[in-house]
């Protein structure tokens, strides 16, 4: 069976709640409060998106993300009451998509959570498109587009290519690599990316940075002194141009 959300959550009556009040507004989904049965859960349904607590009684839910990160590529979306930095960045480096405080309003979390469906579904559509074309998107856009020497973007097989080994990329890390190629020697502000590649402007600057990282840990030879995408203080990102003689 096909579940658009899952709640996993220790606490019975916020998973509940949560639950019961996504599916009044259409929204299919289930919750489960254990580490064991969110496992069960996802070896047996298909899930579009996780919302995970970060306490699941004596297991973490960092654990958790990690062991699905390794078989899944669902959106994750962490919920806690803890706030510390420290937790928010782990969250975020191990393969979470962004970070919600508890407590929080069920409205605002439901707009989130349809926004980032309503992205993570067409972006799954666009994929098999791409998986369905032989030589260009039905944009137009090249089957492979050269970053550095050495280094391509398979547009077909939402691939990165160095030396003609592929490199996997997140669906997500494809959609902004790709984003700024195509707007290669300009700037593209963090709005920008909010509203035309997320499609969500309640992530916050913090998820678009750690997302960013990411990437650079894929393309750049030295993803602290990055070459290819650089970061315009206060502004936003920059995919240098060809005829900039990137490194």
């Amino acid at each position: 069976m096909k579940y658009q959300c899952l709640m996993i959550d220790d606490d019975r009556t916020i998973a509940e709640t949560t639950a019961e009040y996504f599916n009044i507004f259409d929204i299919r989904t289930a919750f489960v409060t254990s580490y064991e049965e969110a496992v069960t859960f996802l070896h047996t349904h298909e899930v579009s998106l996780l919302l995970l607590d970060v306490g699941l009684g004596e297991r973490s839910g960092f654990e958790l993300c990690k062991q699905i990160r390794a078989e899944f590529d669902m959106p994750i979306l962490f919920i806690s009451a803890r706030t510390s930095d420290d937790d928010i960045l782990t969250a975020l480096n191990i393969g979470g998509d962004d970070y919600i405080k508890k407590p929080y309003t069920l409205n605002i979390l439901l707009a989130k959570v349809r926004a980032i469906l309503k992205r993570y579904e067409s972006m799954s559509a666009r994929q098999h498109e791409l998986h369905g074309a032989d030589a260009v998107s039905a944009e137009g856009t090249p089957p492979e587009i050269p970053i550095a020497p050495g280094l391509t973007l398979d547009t077909a097989a939402r691939k990165l290519l160095r030396d003609g080994t592929p490199v996997p990329l997140k669906a997500m890390e494809y959609k902004m690599l790709l984003y700024l190629l195509e707007h290669r020697g300009r700037v593209v502000t963090k709005d920008e990316f909010l509203q035309n590649v997320w499609e969500d402007t309640f992530i916050g600057e913090g998820t678009l940075a750690v997302h960013i990282r990411h990437l650079r840990e894929k393309i750049e030879t030295d993803c602290n002194a990055p070459t290819l995408i650089k970061t315009v203080w206060g502004v936003g990102y920059l995919m240098e141009a060809d005829d900039e003689g990137v490194q």
